[in-house]
């Protein structure tokens, strides 16, 4: 694959920033997974507060067998589970070190090095994580990921194709390939693919917060509302629809300087 590196444009930053705000609702947030699924997680909603890990639990789990690699890989995903993304990145890489060549520890040490922002040494650790003779789809789409944040559009979009090979139509992989076409502002292209994982997971909301936004970019609000808006109680779907118009007016103010 290539391996031509560029460095990303205002535009592109802006809009990893742009639907990031819209499907979280406006909160704080670095991670690429919390929206798209990218780092190999299924599409799961945003852990509640009432279901968070016992992490008083997990934590004395830990003390007592830091170098259980199963143990260390569950005490990393509770810590990134609840926003400790420093503290999780240091769990997973002393686990690393300690077990080299664990690929279920090289996943999670890179996708925590993801969430961190790290997205260059998440790719490398990454791809330790998967042979090509035994390819990995979910790994393949979270190296595609970290290279759409640091602008390689292009190949990121050759990890997605191989990760479609292994899962064709996988929802949480067209999303990020659809991202990734936005990324480039090959709007008509995201539309397609990100209406392809829609019609396959039509219950995600991070995918409908994507294809809205890339609705309303080309103009069509009305189509990117009722998306937002889909099976919200109305106090959160008037929060998301206020998101999506800020966006879009930031956008078009941007347009016009």
């Amino acid at each position: 694959m290539s391996k031509r590196s560029s460095v990303a444009s205002p535009p592109a930053r802006y809009l990893l920033s742009a639907f990031l705000v819209l499907a979280l609702g406006g909160c704080q947030t670095t991670s690429l997974e919390d929206v798209t699924g990218a780092l190999g997680v299924k599409s799961d909603a945003p852990v509640r507060a009432g279901s968070r890990p016992d992490m008083d639990a997990l934590r004395e789990r830990y003390r007592a067998k830091p170098s259980d690699p199963n143990i260390a890989l569950e005490y990393g995903k509770a810590l990134r589970e609840t926003g400790q993304r420093a503290q999780a990145v240091a769990v997973m890489e002393q686990a690393v070190l300690a077990h080299p060549s664990n690929k279920a520890l090289l996943a999670g040490y890179g996708r925590a090095l993801a969430d961190s922002g790290n997205f260059q040494q998440a790719f490398d650790v990454l791809s330790r994580a998967h042979t090509p003779e035994d390819p990995d789809w979910r790994i393949l789409s979270a190296q595609g990921a970290a290279l759409d944040q640091l602008g390689r559009n292009e190949e990121a979009q050759q990890y997605y194709a191989a990760a479609l090979k292994i899962v064709p139509d996988e929802p949480t992989v067209l999303s990020n390939l659809g991202l990734s076409y936005m990324l480039q502002n090959n709007l008509p292209k995201a539309e397609q693919v990100l209406g392809r994982a829609y019609q396959r997971n039509q219950s995600d909301a991070r995918v409908r917060a994507n294809l809205a936004l890339v609705l309303g970019l080309q103009g069509r609000e009305a189509e990117a509302e009722i998306l937002v808006k889909a099976d919200l109680p109305p106090d959160q779907a008037a929060a998301k629809v206020a998101a999506l118009r800020q966006l879009l007016a930031k956008k078009q103010l941007r347009a016009d300087k």
